[in-house]
């Protein structure tokens, strides 16, 4: 997973922080922006790119944060680099296993080393 903070703009009275970035295990770019809540912690108010291939370009994030931030020239390029560097990994046994029963309601699946009910 790939994140990046972009910096806000002078005068924005809502956002304080902002992130970007590529979700390999998702295949979704996600844009996140954030308040500073009564408690004075941070609190995401924008928060997307959370299911598979929801933001699938570098622009559909940027497009996002820009309201709230600088956004530097060659962010999209970047992310797009983010995304390119993951092409030859692959989930992981666990990875597999919550995106059966998180995003596809699957089952789970018995381990090798598990007996089948």
């Amino acid at each position: 997973m790939s994140r990046r903070d972009i910096p806000i703009k002078d005068g924005e009275r809502r956002a304080v922080r902002a992130v970007v970035g590529y979700d390999r295990p998702l295949e979704t770019f996600f844009a996140q922006v954030f308040e500073t809540d009564a408690d004075g912690e941070e609190d995401a108010f924008l928060w997307q790119g959370t299911f598979p291939g929801e933001l699938p370009t570098p622009r559909s994030a940027i497009a996002l944060i820009e309201p709230f931030c600088d956004v530097p020239a060659d962010l999209a390029a970047a992310l797009e680099t983010d995304r390119l560097k993951t092409l030859a990994q692959q989930d992981s046994p666990g990875q597999a296993e919550a995106k059966r029963l998180l995003i596809r309601g699957e089952p789970a699946q018995p381990r090798p080393s598990e007996p089948k009910d």
